[in-house]
């Protein structure tokens, strides 16, 4: 027997498990285990995928919630970096708030919508704002972690050459944190689309999130399983990337 099929690599097993699973909900659905109104079998909803390019403008909210991820994740990134230096340099900032911040990485922080919906009414501000503040707390506790935990013997050796504090942060400590740094970089990133496409959901705006809640309203409901499968398939995606990017960066260093 081929090694491939006793150790099959991991994406392979991935395949297999995905394929296991689809092919349990079929049968299941063909048998009347499911019904189709509450959980469509995929045979309808992989080919529903293409039916949202010519009746639901697929490509034009891509790019719109795509937009807003990105805005959002840029700038709650820049924020979170600075804040997790200041944590990491005022250590005793950094002892009475990353509890704090570690505390709002695990709440519903999309439940805060009203309250943005007031101060930046019903647009993509609110949206961007939204994702902005779901991406900070995992990229601030991730920067503030990787330079904590940067070795003493670097920062000797830069002080030996006599660096000045910038220096020492740009050639030594954010190259050497960078790997726990692109931690916080992949997860907010996951954040910032979860938070994005809920918050348009919840407040009927936008792209994605606002299409999905249109088909749910129509009851197509194998529509609206292909746009929540289209969602993930990007966050999947996205995430794999972000990957190879920072594989790519570390290469370089």
């Amino acid at each position: 027997m081929p090694v491939w099929l006793i150790r099959p690599p991991p994406l392979l097993s991935r395949l297999l498990v995905f394929a296991v699973l689809l092919g349990v909900w079929e049968a299941a659905s063909a048998a009347g285990m499911v019904s189709r109104f509450i959980a469509p079998p995929p045979s309808e909803i992989f080919p529903a995928i293409g039916l949202l390019y010519v009746d639901n403008e697929l490509t034009a909210r891509f790019l719109r919630t795509f937009g807003e991820v990105f805005a959002a994740a840029g700038i709650g990134s820049g924020l979170g970096m600075a804040i997790g230096w200041w944590l990491h340099h005022n250590r005793t900032a950094g002892a009475a708030y990353t509890d704090w911040i570690a505390a709002s990485a695990a709440a519903p922080l999309v439940l805060l919508f009203p309250l943005f919906l007031v101060l930046f009414g019903r647009n993509a501000a609110t949206i961007v704002a939204m994702g902005a503040v779901s991406v900070m707390p995992p990229v601030i506790l991730k920067t503030k972690e990787g330079l904590d935990h940067v070795r003493s013997v670097l920062i000797d050796v830069g002080r030996t050459f006599s660096l000045t504090r910038w220096q020492q942060v740009r050639m030594i400590l954010f190259p050497a944190a960078l790997p726990t740094i692109f931690t916080g970089l992949r997860l907010g990133l996951v954040f910032a689309l979860i938070n994005v496409v809920g918050v348009e959901f919840l407040i009927g705006f936008g792209g994605m999130g606002l299409m999905i809640a249109e088909l749910g309203d129509r009851f197509e409901i194998a529509g609206m399983y292909a746009a929540i499968l289209f969602v993930v398939l990007c966050s999947a995606t996205f995430f794999y990337l972000t990957e190879k990017l920072e594989t790519w960066l570390l290469s370089a260093r």
